[in-house]
């Protein structure tokens, strides 16, 4: 998926949001280990991207676990806690565990998560991700996620502010998948997303999109 393909894999290269990023960078640079972070935000303005860059100044790939909140078990986490007793693996020795959409977990999940949160092994770091939606149903709905929300670092981003550099990385992408498209038609489709990059890259794959395609030479060639 082209999101994907172009996702940041530095701190340089995420866009927007920068005293949030700012923040992390500093954490990282201090040491993750022993903490857990609580990333919110709406969908498509980088907090798994985040949460990925965070991970990696910790974990090497090998040591780093992904999942989604709404498919883990009691007994998932019970075997995930185990394993972080060990050091990871690869060049760097810590092991980071990365819970998107943290909404969905269930209230036997987040009691055994509190006992895994206290404390953290001073080489593991978990990162929740969830939007502000999710986040609200969370901590004022029926399953009282507080407690846990109270065992994190909480980093908030916004979708304000981030229409004009969004559509230059838009730009970006889309010229690099062949897309000639004009900088106000590019703000326009990132405001038409709400500031939803993600979004705005699926835009591409729309019927409307290729009127902005630009055939290569060798394709022309072919044709002809």
């Amino acid at each position: 998926m082209i999101h994907e393909r172009y996702r940041p894999q530095t701190w340089a290269e995420v866009v927007g949001n920068e005293r949030a990023v700012l923040a992390v960078k500093r954490l990282c640079d201090k040491g993750l280990g022993g903490q857990a972070l609580w990333i919110s935000a709406i969908s498509g303005v980088g907090k798994t991207t985040l949460a990925r860059i965070a991970a990696a100044t910790i974990a090497d790939p090998l040591s780093t676990r992904e999942y989604v909140a709404r498919d883990l078990t009691v007994a998932d986490l019970n075997r995930i806690g185990k394993s972080l007793h060990m050091y990871g693996m690869g060049r760097l020795w810590g092991r980071a565990v990365i819970i998107n959409e943290a909404h969905g977990l269930n209230s036997a999940c987040i009691e055994v998560l509190l006992d895994l949160l206290e404390p953290i092994p001073r080489h593991v770091v978990w990162i929740f991700t969830t939007t502000r939606l999710g986040e609200t149903k969370l901590l004022n709905g029926e399953i009282d996620g507080g407690p846990l929300y109270s065992r994190c670092v909480p980093i908030a981003l916004s979708n304000q502010g981030l229409a004009k550099p969004f559509a230059a990385r838009f730009l970006e992408v889309a010229r690099s998948e062949g897309f000639e498209i004009p900088a106000t038609k590019a703000m326009r489709v990132i405001q038409d997303c709400s500031n939803n990059l993600r979004a705005a890259y699926g835009w591409l794959g729309s019927p409307e999109a290729l009127d902005y395609l630009v055939e290569s030479p060798t394709a022309a060639v072919a044709a002809a």
